[in-house]
């Protein structure tokens, strides 16, 4: 048994909240006993959608009735062109689950999961789930990414009871699934990066257990993207234990910081405004990938710059004051529902003058010992270019429908969607966001869709 294969185990006894995960081809026979173990119930309800119910949801239904296990009728989602992560429908789905006693199972991917979860918490009661595809982190994560009003956000609930993921099902999937999966797990490499600089500039202190559990196996994961296009089942193995390991550790750290920095800051702000292509709307795992690099490239940047000279306190004192962020960001944001999200997420970390001196001074201190991690853990965002083109991921903003221009502009868009300290933030205490912007822009054709030569 490898590294890998103990990796799981370790981060199931750190979850809250899962106590059983079965991971393996033929796993759902596992289902009935599972549920035994970890959600017994005198009924169950299948929740899915019309794919996830053809592609396991019928079969979750057969073993349960080969055990005797009772269900009700199943609730089949619909919406065209895919069943959207909507708090509306897991309010409307919460309000089902209270007129009956049965435990809810989620058969399906992120946005099936996502609204289970999320009902099942108003519901007062936990849940099952069943991944149908490696398409993302969330199964076994604490908290529901969802659009509110049309703003994406995370809402606080707890995890599956139990997660029972068939390798058999998710073999199944369409192939462009484990490419979003493969995008949404190279985020990390940004993510722990983020976490990083906010622990040493005393933001966000760093919880050793869950940033190891995610960032000692990383590489690991992401080191097989060809394979993973092939369909071979060990990598599609490795990039779902990497998967449920990072929302495990996620859940053991009580929030998304250890799976989610500034990667996601632009992945949720493209979700929010409904980035298609070709009619279908763009994955959460592909804006992820592209995020990712978005954000390689930025900290490539900020590690070539020499820090010895900044003037700590000059900085903080030309930060822009709370009026100008407000005019920042209701011009960022033309959307009513987005500018007031946006502006209560800027103001909330939104700092004085000292608190930032005091950041900057922390980072020139630091900054030898620092630099030299995030070298050591950071590839170079052309060679995780080549990675995400290889398994079949959109590899260049152009590729999800971002212009040049907007995808410039959305550095400092992103930065304004979400209270969580990442490099976005440092670059623009720096007074260098732009500067990154425009080098990074007019470098050899990074961002034109094609790789440096």
């Amino acid at each position: 048994m490898d590294t890998l294969d103990h990796q799981l185990p370790a981060a199931l006894r750190r979850a809250v909240a899962t106590r059983e995960m079965r991971v393996g081809a033929g796993a759902l026979a596992t289902l009935p006993s599972a549920l035994r173990q970890a959600l017994p119930a005198d009924t169950y309800v299948i929740i899915a959608d019309a794919n996830t119910w053809a592609a396991a949801g019928q079969q979750v239904a057969a073993q349960l009735a080969s055990a005797g296990l009772v269900t009700a009728a199943p609730h089949i989602l619909e919406e065209s062109p895919r069943v959207q992560p909507r708090a509306e429908t897991a309010r409307t789905l919460a309000e089902s689950l209270h007129g009956s006693t049965a435990m809810p199972i989620a058969v399906g991917a992120g946005v099936i999961n996502d609204l289970v979860k999320y009902a099942a918490s108003l519901a007062k009661r936990s849940y099952a789930c069943v991944p149908t595809a490696a398409s993302m982190d969330g199964y076994a994560a604490s908290g529901a990414a969802l659009r509110d009003g049309g703003f994406k956000r995370t809402f606080a609930c707890p995890a599956p009871a139990a997660v029972i993921a068939d390798l058999d099902v998710i073999a199944t999937a369409p192939a462009g699934m484990a490419a979003w999966g493969y995008g949404d797990l190279a985020g990390k490499l940004v993510a722990g990066a983020d976490w990083l600089v906010a622990d040493a500039l005393g933001e966000e202190a760093l919880n050793a257990g869950p940033f190891a559990l995610v960032q000692d196996n990383l590489a690991a994961w992401l080191k097989q993207p060809d394979a993973i296009r092939r369909g071979d089942r060990g990598a599609l193995e490795g990039l779902v234990r990497g998967l449920l390991t990072a929302g495990l550790a996620m859940q053991a750290h009580g929030n998304s910081r250890p799976a989610s920095g500034s990667d996601h800051q632009f992945a949720h702000l493209w979700e929010m405004e409904e980035l298609a292509v070709d009619g279908l709307p763009v994955s959460h795992g592909a804006c992820v990938g592209v995020g990712c690099l978005s954000m390689l490239a930025a900290y490539e940047w900020l590690l070539r710059q020499d820090m010895a000279n900044i003037a700590p306190a000059m900085l903080a004192a030309q930060l822009p004051s709370v009026e100008s962020l407000r005019g920042e960001v209701a011009a960022a944001f033309r959307v009513p529902f987005m500018a007031a999200n946006a502006e209560a997420e800027t103001m909330a970390k939104a700092s004085d003058a000292a608190a930032a001196e005091r950041r900057l001074k922390t980072l020139q201190a630091c900054w030898p010992t620092l630099a030299a991690r995030l070298h050591r853990m950071l590839p170079q965002a052309a060679d995780v270019q080549q990675w995400l083109q290889t398994v079949g991921a959109p590899a260049s903003a152009a590729a999800i429908g971002v212009s040049p221009q907007k995808h410039a502009a959305d550095y400092r868009r992103a930065r304004l969607i979400r209270r969580r300290y990442t490099a976005l933030d440092l670059l623009h205490e720096l007074g260098w966001l732009d500067a990154m912007v425009s080098s990074v822009f007019s470098s050899n054709g990074f961002w034109r869709g094609s790789l440096p030569t």
